[in-house]
């Protein structure tokens, strides 16, 4: 993607169901849980490179045995930093007594992470403080070994005040207002509530407070846990969570926003954002590999037991189309095949944009992420060429030779790497003219392709904010001397915010609402972005639970390609030679290749969640009055 955009987060959950011996003994491994970790969470640093954190619980330990361990990292390469200090930590307690590692019972109690229940995550630091504190898994400490929880998710809310001020009627005093410490405390609340019942029924039925404490861990119900916790919750998540005495567990919201795999067979139970992690990490086959249903938490209980349960009730499916068209590793066999989908679904707009003069067209891809999606253009591509042969071949028929039959089959696609960018560049000065200098060098270019007869076809995951094509990618392509530049983007436009875990948090940033904004100044309509302003204020400040999206007025008088020709416009500079034309994926096309990901509020604005309507509502008012907090 040209304009980078943070996604929130990875999660892994790893539960070994077999005793560590037997992982010594079938994969000669003493280390298996946290090696496969250090797998889970690395193939999905994709999703995550400003944070990473593990956390892992021992079972069956005795009291004064450590049994929770948890490590965190904010630094550069937070995996590779975080797995030094524990592969280091394990190291200095196997240098102190080799022998340890010929009794895995002995390890298991001398050095950390030598674990059964395993729980990572991996983060990008969207806003605020990047710090240690902000890295997942979030602990909550007890004397109880029950009471103990450790929380990790790919998640936002869209109510978290609310869900602060729940808290505070509850009688607590929250220590911060972050989502994950809101949500964590939330869990321990009716973690807390539960253990206190429980152990006051044991009392009464004659047991002692240290039999009740073990009796506690096999009756706990996670699943009356989770429906008291998220009864409320509003936004899209996979939560994951942990408790002290075993017990672990990972719940999807209810429109399936946010996504969760999970494999389980008779030596392990897994959970992770994408299939191919597990797919890979665990070589097992793809149909292997199962989506979390909406609303579906799976719960492993300390004992082994594995089971399935509808916490809440399932919304209309709208599983962010993102994922798919961006944010998960290309590797899923799915997921390779829709972002092809995406590119040849591009090829009518294309064929109209270079006027069907398909010879004198090169055609490219924005790395890296772009590709398939450009492998699926160029095969439309090439089809449309082959028509063109076809009816050649018919036209000529007559007088059709052998010479010329090779000749016009000969006649292929041109098909270039143009744009490759230079992962060192870094800019550092903040003048705006120097900085733009720097900016226009973060891609280099291959020279020597083009000629000045030529249309070339430039295709991107998404066109977010523009910032990177105006300031760098057509400047440097112009150098060429094309006839034209075409930049097209598998996606639609983006006009509304992300309140689900992408960090779009303000209208003004988008290049669609820009352009919108200017097309109405042009037109003499200012007083529709009035109404909308008036309409979404006295929303925002009811208490009405079912409020509408008010910025969708604001593009409703445009038709997509007068907001593309605007973002055009706007994104040609004075200095270019070249005409450029921007080009969208239509929101039915993208439907069309990703039919399992239907979410697609950002493009059209119709959120799948109560509160998204609001946070939409809210993004425009900030807009209005000049403000440029987030939204949420």
């Amino acid at each position: 993607m040209s304009d980078f955009l943070k996604h929130e987060c990875g999660i892994a959950l790893l539960r070994l169901l077999k005793p560590l011996s037997y992982y010594k003994e079938k994969y000669g491994n003493a280390f298996y849980g946290i090696d496969k970790m250090y797998l889970m969470l690395e193939k999905q640093h994709n999703r995550g490179q400003d944070g990473a954190g593990v956390a892992s619980i021992k079972l069956g330990m005795q009291p004064g045995e450590r049994y929770i361990s948890r490590a965190r990292s904010n630094a550069e390469s937070p995996i590779k930093d975080l797995f030094s200090s524990v592969n280091q930590s394990i190291k200095k307690r196997v240098d102190l007594n080799p022998d340890l590692l010929k009794n895995l019972d002995e390890l298991k109690k001398e050095a950390p992470f030598i674990a059964e229940v395993f729980l990572g995550h991996v983060r990008y630091g969207t806003y605020g403080e990047n710090s240690l504190e902000s890295v997942h898994p979030f602990l909550r400490q007890n004397n109880w070994k029950a009471r103990n929880l450790l929380v990790a998710g790919n998640f936002n809310l869209t109510n978290v005040d609310e869900q602060f001020q729940n808290l505070i009627d509850l009688g607590q005093h929250p220590k911060a207002k972050a989502d994950t410490v809101t949500v964590m405390e939330k869990i321990g609340h009716f973690l807390d509530e539960q253990v206190t019942e429980l152990y006051y029924d044991l009392k009464k039925d004659g047991f002692t407070k240290k039999e009740a404490s073990a009796e506690i861990a096999n009756r706990i119900s996670v699943s009356k846990i989770l429906e008291k916790s998220a009864k409320n919750w509003d936004g899209g998540y996979a939560m994951a969570g942990m408790f002290g005495h075993g017990d672990s567990f990972v719940l999807r919201d209810p429109a399936g926003i946010r996504p969760a795999y999970y494999y389980v067979d008779d030596e392990i139970a897994i959970v992770a954002s994408e299939r191919p992690v597990i797919q890979t990490v665990f070589n097992v086959p793809l149909n292997s590999v199962k989506e979390l249903n909406p609303g579906e938490a799976i719960v492993i209980k300390h004992y082994g037991e594995v089971k399935f349960h509808q916490i809440l009730e399932p919304l209309e499916k709208k599983a962010c189309s993102f994922e798919r068209i961006y944010f998960s590793r290309g590797s899923d066999a799915e997921i390779y095949e829709e972002r092809k989908e995406l590119g040849r679904l591009l090829i009518d707009q294309v064929m109209e944009a270079i006027d069907n003069d398909i010879h004198n067209t090169v055609f490219s891809y924005i790395p890296n992420t772009a590709e398939a999606s450009y492998f699926g253009m160029l095969e439309a591509a090439n089809d449309e060429l082959n028509k063109e042969k076809s009816k050649m071949i018919m036209q000529e028929k007559e007088n059709m030779t052998d010479l010329r039959i090779k000749e016009i089959l000969s006649t292929k696609l041109r098909s270039e790497k143009i744009a490759i960018k230079d992962a060192k560049l870094r800019t550092f000065i903040t003048q705006d003219n120097s900085r733009d200098d720097m900016v226009a060098h973060v891609y280099d270019v291959t020279y020597g392709v083009i000629l000045p007869t030529d249309n070339l076809v430039i295709i991107d995951d998404s066109i977010v904010r523009g910032t990177t094509l105006r300031n760098s990618i057509i400047r440097i392509l112009d150098r060429l001397n094309p006839k034209k530049i075409i930049v097209i983007s598998s996606a639609p436009q983006i006009r509304y915010i992300d309140c689900y875990g992408i960090d779009m948090a303000r209208l003004d940033q988008l290049i669609a609402f820009k352009a919108a904004e200017q097309l109405h100044r042009e037109r003499g309509t200012e007083y529709i972005i009035e109404e909308v302003y008036e309409k979404c204020k006295k929303d925002v400040a009811s208490n009405e639970i079912n409020i509408k999206n008010h910025v969708q007025e604001f593009y409703a008088t445009f038709t997509d390609e007068e907001i593309s020709a605007k973002i055009s416009e706007m994104l040609t500079g004075p200095s270019i030679n070249a005409e450029i034309q921007i080009i969208y994926q239509r929101v039915e096309n993208l439907h069309k290749a990703c039919p399992k990901n239907l979410g697609d509020w950002y493009f059209t604005g119709n959120y799948p969640t109560k509160g998204g309507n609001r946070i939409s509502n809210k993004a425009f008012i900030n807009y209005y009055e000049g403000k440029e907090d987030r939204a949420y």
